[in-house]
């Protein structure tokens, strides 16, 4: 359990520096470089979806040289470089760059990760032990939100920005010192034994083929969440304001993960995971026909609640069926399929909103939600549980 806290704690430190600047992105595009949000989708959906490639790749190669730690060392490394390449950005090409180089960090370490978790779990708390390393991530989050709050309302306009990007680089660094006290959890003696992801696949859990499934058709309308920052903006909300709303999206998840991590281990996955999916599809019918500040505001903690619901259960519904030896590969082809179908989902939400209006992508996101819930209700077996 000591290298869980570990590992949460470099995500903490991750999470910190990335959200100082992340809630500002859509907005220093918009006001410094006159970004239409087509084009803000255009670049997340790329950024995201180009990193993503690597997820699979980075399982596989965690899972035939058993070396997990390197290779999440190397992926966290890289954000440190993304937010030097933000302080010298002077375009959108900048910012596009940018944010390549971060989602192209999460792409290596990502899945190895996730197996350094599992690996340091025992299977009657598995639940549990991706409920607290998705606390801390979401604690990190929270914390790297409220600094970056505090920032903007101090130097107050966007020519500033730059000193916050230079600032975010201090936590980035904390988080790689952690990994002088992670272990590994395996050794290299298996090096270099091939592994068949053909026949590997083949035989894998059906449910976990069920579930990548759903997890595209899901993500195709979960578009980057840079869409919920300004549609907050557009109803009213101020550049400090948002921040305060991201910060309290991340402290609802962040107080709730372990619990709901725990409560899987023992009603099973499935349950949680469908009640995820009927909470965002109430959040993102908010998004959509809500024009109060109240009721955007009341999105932003139910947005919480489901990413507390699901964020860690899913990695421990992977973790838990999937074949020993391809572990850190499922792990990383859940991620890199949610991130192919980022791309499309980005584009699609900015040209939606482009071409219609606010409401459009938002409904599109609930109703593709609800379908991935049924499909989980109806197809989907029971799950594991420890017993009581």
């Amino acid at each position: 359990m000591n290298n869980v806290i570990l590992i949460g704690l470099v995500s903490f430190f991750a999470d910190l520096s990335t959200e100082m600047v992340y809630p500002l992105i859509p907005i220093y595009l918009t006001v410094a470089f006159g970004a239409t949000p087509a084009l803000i989708g255009l670049i997340e959906g790329i950024a995201e979806s180009l990193a993503s490639l690597l997820k699979v790749f980075s399982g596989y190669v965690a899972d035939r040289y058993k070396k997990k730690k390197p290779l999440a060392f190397a992926g966290y490394a890289t954000g440190f470089f993304y937010k030097l390449a933000l302080i010298f950005a002077a375009s959108w090409v900048g910012i596009f760059a940018a944010r390549v180089i971060d989602r192209f960090g999460k792409g290596i370490r990502t899945a190895p990760r996730d197996v350094l978790v599992s690996e340091s779990s025992s299977a009657e708390s598995l639940g549990r032990s991706f409920g607290i390393h998705k606390a801390l991530d979401m604690a990190g989050s929270a914390a790297g939100i409220f600094v970056a709050w505090i920032l903007v309302s101090r130097l107050g306009t966007i020519t500033n920005f730059k000193s916050i990007f230079l600032y975010s680089c201090v936590p980035s660094v904390f988080a790689l010192c952690m990994f002088l006290f992670i272990r590994e959890t395996s050794s290299p003696k298996a090096a270099r034994n091939r592994i068949n992801l053909i026949e590997g696949f083949r035989k894998t859990d059906a449910r976990l083929k069920l579930y990548l499934l759903v997890a595209f058709i899901f993500t195709l309308g979960n578009s980057s969440n840079t869409f919920l920052l300004l549609k907050a903006q557009k109803v009213g909300f101020g550049p400090s304001a948002v921040i305060l709303l991201y910060f309290a999206y991340n402290i609802v998840s962040s107080l709730l993960s372990i619990h709901f991590g725990r409560l899987s281990d023992y009603v099973g996955r499935k349950r949680l995971l469908v009640a995820g999916y009927i909470i965002f599809a109430a959040v993102y019918f908010l998004f959509a026909f809500s024009k109060s500040m109240q009721g955007i505001a009341c999105a932003f903690v139910l947005y919480g609640f489901f990413t507390a619901l699901t964020a860690g259960v899913e990695r421990a519904f992977i973790a838990e069926i999937s074949p020993p030896e391809l572990k850190g590969t499922m792990l990383g082809l859940q991620s890199t399929v949610v991130g192919i179908a980022l791309f499309p989902a980005s584009v699609i939400a900015g040209l939606l909103w482009t071409t219609f209006n606010d409401a459009v992508p938002f409904a599109f996101g609930a109703s593709l939600s609800l379908v991935a819930a049924a499909i989980l209700i109806v197809f989907l077996g029971a799950d594991r549980r420890v017993s009581a």
